[in-house]
């Protein structure tokens, strides 16, 4: 991620610190869901819980001596646990696709929770500016030619419906993504058994991906960044008629300029818009 323009929240969540973390607390979930049926042992669980600690920077390192990041992964764990004994049953009848597409649906409703924040709050900005400016005239225009009068208000009530139904796909394309898989290399559930991965996805907060093979099918993937496709497509659309709004021949409309705030290097004279 470009750091200049990701936020400090979401850059946490795509952090490789945060991403092996997630890795550990899938494990961990599975490790102690297994302590309870009997097939860990539950002070080899408890020794896994209280010790295990993930270090991103030798996760890293040790992958470039094994070129498996999840090898490296367990590797790095097993040593912070320090106790050959119990780290053995880390990882127990799991692939490596168990671990890491269950942890990313993780990452990914840690990310859809600040994303959705974000379109909430926008729509409430929209609906207030839609009410202050309801009855401030403008041109309206087609094919940018000028037609009929509208109010400013009109605009933004547009831009507010559009949000409001950008919202409802995009709950719809977080809850498709809310889904974790244990069911091993090829999807059968050979190693652990459906109801071993459902008692883990439970308590993780996930539900099951009802089918599966060695990851979770990735249409619904592509069904989430599509969506973030349309929610940028609106925001582009936002930001450009607001640009088009403040050309010099048009200046319908103005950004706050901050007394600090310079616009161009060569022509002190500009106050070019951010948005």
């Amino acid at each position: 991620m470009i750091p200049r323009y990701t936020r400090e929240e979401m850059g946490r969540v795509w952090s490789d610190a945060n991403k092996y973390s997630k890795w550990l607390e899938v494990e961990l979930a599975a490790t102690e869901t297994l302590a309870e049926s009997g097939e860990v042992p539950k002070q080899a669980a408890a020794t896994i819980r209280a010790r295990a600690k993930v270090d991103a920077a030798r996760i890293n390192e040790l992958e470039t001596r094994v070129k498996h990041d999840v090898i490296a992964f367990t590797m790095n764990v097993g040593e912070s646990i320090g106790d050959p004994a119990a780290a053995r049953w880390l990882h127990y009848g799991m692939t490596s696709n168990d671990v890491v597409d269950t942890a990313q649906a993780l990452l990914v409703r840690d990310a859809s929770r600040l994303i959705e924040a974000a379109l909430v709050k926008f729509g409430d900005v929209l609906a207030r500016r839609a009410q202050e400016f309801r009855h401030t005239p403008q041109i309206g225009r087609t094919h940018g030619i000028h037609a009929e009068p509208i109010t400013f208000g009109l605009k933004i009530a547009n831009w507010y419906a559009e949000n409001q139904r950008n919202i409802e796909r995009f709950e719809d394309a977080a809850a498709q993504m809310r889904v974790g898989k244990i069911s091993g290399a090829v999807g059968n559930a050979s190693h652990l058994g459906p109801e071993i991965e459902e008692r883990i996805c439970q308590r993780l907060g996930l539900n099951v991906a009802p089918v599966a093979s060695q990851v979770i099918q990735r249409d619904r993937h592509a069904h989430y960044v599509s969506t973030l496709a349309l929610i940028a497509a609106t925001l582009e659309k936002i930001a450009i008629e607001i640009r088009h709004l403040q050309r010099t021949e048009v200046r319908e409309a103005e950004e706050p300029f901050g007394g600090e705030q310079r616009g161009s290097s060569a022509m002190p004279h500009k106050r070019n818009p951010v948005t």
